[in-house]
């Protein structure tokens, strides 16, 4: 995007900045739509899966289609305003405020204490909580810091497993299937078929690898992960390897002593989304979240929103200098492709 298209950012629509500094955060607001009212604040910081082409998309099909008011929060290279992928950089988190929902989808975070606090109050309210793939391990955390207890490798018996396996359900436990030779078929849990989440969704296909997941108990696993020997939907099942928990819900209860809902899924890279099926599930897992399971419609418009390349498997290039602004608007490129030819 050339400097002039991104000083006019702010005037397309579907977009609402609050100032116009380079780190502000990125935000679709919905106009229209069972969302209405409905603020989603989705966090993208992890070093390999592309949160930050996953959870924009998220966002304007959230917005676009129904209604909500979508803020996407980014790893930044404080020096420049990149999009950093993995970056223990990430303002703006003081969006959780007022938020009726969080995404997030980060890995191995150690944020500053003005940043790292708004998700604490959140937590500690009772939020709804969305985590995807790494987010089971979203924070590593030294243990000398007052975050410690949310590390995902935490020891201790107030929060063992860290904020991923208290809020979400799990904390790494390591791969079941290798990325970039095996693919995953997420299968409905048979007598989980009727659950809200599940509306309207079949034919899930991640294009990662599978996770292994044992969730905490009390989740309510709603699909299972199948390794793939290929990269294809319909690719043989890896017969070494069992289908693993891949998707499940649950609650937390935050210190205010309100109960949170929670989806999870070890699968949600960019390229996932793209997937029609595992996009349905998690747009229908948004609705779920903040109450609005009788709005689910097994037929809702879940159509990608604007220009949708995907870069996980490597074989699309995309530009390396990206700032939130340039993802502005519903027709923007997700990713913005380099200038320099293969």
């Amino acid at each position: 995007m050339t400097p002039l298209l991104r000083h006019a950012a702010p005037l397309l629509a579907g977009i609402a900045l609050s100032s116009p500094l380079l780190a502000d955060p990125l935000t679709y607001e919905g106009t229209a739509g069972p969302g209405k009212g409905k603020k989603v604040v989705l966090i993208a910081s992890d070093h390999e899966y592309k949160s930050e082409e996953a959870l924009p998309q998220l966002g304007r099909i959230l917005a676009k289609h129904h209604g909500f008011k979508c803020t996407v929060l980014f790893g930044l290279d404080p020096a420049t305003g990149d999009i950093k992928p993995g970056s223990s950089n990430i303002p703006g988190t003081e969006a959780l405020k007022d938020a009726d929902l969080m995404v997030i989808f980060t890995r191995f975070q150690n944020l500053p204490a003005e940043q790292m606090q708004p998700i604490l109050d959140y937590l500690s309210r009772g939020g709804p909580v969305i985590g995807l793939r790494t987010a089971t391990h979203g924070f590593k955390i030294p243990k000398d810091s007052p975050f410690a207890k949310y590390d995902f490798s935490y020891q201790g018996a107030d929060y063992k497993g860290g904020f991923g396996r208290q809020i979400l359900g799990e904390t790494w436990v390591g791969h079941y299937g290798p990325n970039h030779k095996s693919s995953t078929r997420l299968d409905i849990v048979p007598e989980k078929a009727g659950h809200p989440i599940l509306s309207g969704v079949k034919s899930m296909w991640a294009e990662i690898g599978g996770y292994n997941a044992y969730p905490i108990e009390g989740s309510e696993v709603l699909a299972m992960a199948q390794p793939l020997t290929g990269m294809n939907p319909d690719s043989p099942n890896d017969s070494t390897k069992k289908p693993m928990a891949g998707a499940w819900t649950r609650t937390y209860t935050g210190t205010s002593g309100k109960a949170g809902r929670v989806f999870t899924s070890t699968y949600g890279a960019s390229g996932d989304v793209a997937n029609d099926g595992f996009r349905r599930m998690l747009v229908n897992a948004c609705f779920w979240a903040v109450g609005l399971e009788k709005d689910i419609k097994p037929d809702a418009n879940i159509s990608l929103v604007g220009p949708f390349r995907p870069t996980w498997l490597g074989t699309l290039k995309r530009a390396d200098h990206v700032k939130p602004l340039d993802l502005a608007g519903y027709e923007s490129p997700i990713w913005p492709e380099s200038d320099a030819k293969k």
